[in-house]
């Protein structure tokens, strides 16, 4: 798919304007204002052209560290600006005033040179600057049709008054009859799909409601059998995001692809989708998934959109959905996608740990460990508790232990699994290295039937001998766990030795957010009778 470039994103301004602003950057308002502002006023026409440097370095260094009187000073200076017979210093002041928190008063200035220029630049500047402080006096003013920035504007005001107004949000228990057609994409890192679509097979709810239709790596397709909410695709943990898809569209033209996808974005297909499960206006964020920002794309883009629709806004600021595209062999794919923040199934969540682990992935290894009755489970390296909490929600377990070397993290882990109301598993955290298990209450040789753990793995804390923590943890595993129980983690070591108390059930790689590693299940093999 090619895809209009950003020419405005690194457009330079004019160097003497620019070279000004960096020496004035770093004075204080009261230099600005006492010595370079009365310069400013006093020069010549030809002066304040190449001194409009001055004008942007006090919208922002007030705006920084200005008090409120002096930047509601500097706010006056620059709307008398506005008047002033140079085009580029108007355009100047125009783009500093949204900076320090304009008003209305602010507002009605701007509107009333939109009202009197004849400049196409300007008017582009003016609308750029009105959609950033402008409301529902520009909305009266605009012009019925307005076109370019001003259209633009219109729906950046029109989405900043919703959002002010009453925050829209996604309905998640909202039921969704007209399913027939719809495609549920569920997306995770690549190497779990098999597991996601496992998950699915395993819930009869959910496979009531779902059936699965394709897997590629990093996704899983459902198509749904009846009217479903998305508390129904939330039933299922493995996956990491849920994508409603809106179709896809073919063509090479830059153009012709832009007029294709908002067509597609505006289809009453997509409409219907969208009113059925958004409470409050409709806002959603545009992402070009895997090709950078893209601002001029996903500028043309809305404007066309809105253009076809204007109940539809695209908002980049805490929209409650977001509009993925995705580029195809043929052309591009757009997915719906709602925001949910926080995730509802992370409802336990009080608290984090800077190497907690990415949380389907802890959902993906309490899958692996499989069903169990009676569960005595241990997380060596428990961090914010997630794996314990994943594993302890499937239900069988009387007791976790969690042992980490952070105070802090176990400290969280304590909260996380309190919040998850599993009141009948008995728990206990330890400060302690996991090799010093015999010293650990409850812990000893053929006490536990599960270790689930996500091991650190020198990414984000360092570890001097990596391939000797995890072969300790193999041994540990073979001498804590009863005949019968299972060890499973991600490993990020090949060829690691395994010792003869242990056999390798499972092995799959996983992108681990940058790097490969494999999910691994290990069993202590159950005790054999004596051949006589």
């Amino acid at each position: 798919m090619s895809l209009p470039a950003d020419h405005q994103q690194n457009r330079p301004a004019p160097k003497p304007a620019r070279e000004l602003y960096r020496q004035l950057r770093t004075q204080t308002c009261a230099q600005l204002w006492d010595v370079e502002v009365p310069r400013f006023d006093q020069a010549g026409a030809q002066e304040r052209i190449e001194r409009v440097g001055v004008i942007r370095a006090v919208s922002v260094v007030f705006a920084e560290s200005g008090t409120a009187p002096q930047q509601a000073a500097a706010r006056a200076w620059l709307r008398s600006l506005l008047k002033d017979p140079a085009e580029k210093v108007r355009r100047y002041a125009m783009n500093a005033l949204p900076k320090l928190g304009a008003g209305s008063a602010d507002e009605s200035e701007l509107l009333s040179l939109l009202r009197t220029t004849s400049s196409e630049r300007e008017q582009r500047f003016l609308g750029q600057a009105l959609g950033k402080i402008g409301g529902t006096a520009t909305l009266d003013t605009l012009p019925a049709g307005a076109a370019g920035s001003l259209r633009h504007a219109e729906q950046k005001i029109k989405a900043r008054l919703a959002r002010d107004g009453q925050a829209s949000t996604v309905n998640f228990s909202a039921q969704l009859p007209q399913f027939a057609g719809v495609a549920v994409h569920l997306r995770g890192r690549r190497g779990l799909e098999e597991i996601v679509a496992a998950e699915l097979q395993d819930s009869p709810p959910v496979r009531a409601q779902f059936r699965l239709v394709e897997v590629h790596p990093g996704l899983v397709v459902l198509a749904p059998l009846a009217p479903f909410s998305l508390a129904d695709v939330y039933r299922l943990r493995c996956f990491e995001t849920v994508g409603l898809a809106l179709g896809s569209v073919n063509g090479t033209h830059e153009a012709e692809l832009i007029e294709r996808l908002a067509g597609l974005i505006t289809s009453a297909r997509s409409r219907t989708l969208l009113q059925a499960l958004t409470q409050g206006a409709i806002r959603y964020r545009l992402e070009f998934v895997g090709r950078g920002h893209l601002r001029a794309a996903v500028r043309q883009l809305a404007e066309r959109a809105y253009e076809l629709c204007p109940e539809l806004l695209n908002d980049p600021n805490e929209a409650p959905w977001t509009i993925e595209i995705h580029a195809t062999d043929r052309g591009a794919r757009a997915e719906l996608v709602p925001k949910l923040k926080p995730d509802p199934r992370l409802f336990y969540r009080q608290g984090d740990v800077p190497a907690a682990s990415h949380p389907p992935l802890a959902a993906c290894l309490a899958w692996l460990a499989g069903p169990g009755e009676n569960e005595v489970i241990w997380d060596p390296f428990c961090g914010s508790g997630q794996e314990l909490i994943e594993r302890a929600l499937l239900g069988g377990v009387r007791r976790v232990l969690g042992t980490d070397l952070s105070p802090e993290a176990l400290a969280v882990s304590q909260r996380n699994f309190a919040a998850a109301n599993l009141s009948t598993v008995r728990t206990q955290f330890t400060e302690a290295d996991f090799r010093d298990f015999a010293q650990i209450p409850g812990l000893g040789p053929n006490t536990a039937t599960l270790m689930i753990t996500n091991p650190p793995m020198g990414m984000r804390v360092r570890i001097s001998d990596l391939r000797g923590l995890l072969a300790d943890l193999l041994t540990v595993a073979g001498t804590v766990l009863q005949p019968g129980g299972r060890l499973v983690f991600p490993n990020p070591i090949r060829q690691i030795a395994i010792p003869p108390t242990l056999e390798l059930e499972y092995s799959r790689t996983v992108d681990m957010g940058g790097f490969d590693c494999r999910l691994e299940v290990y069993r202590k093999p159950a005790k054999r009778a004596l051949v006589r």
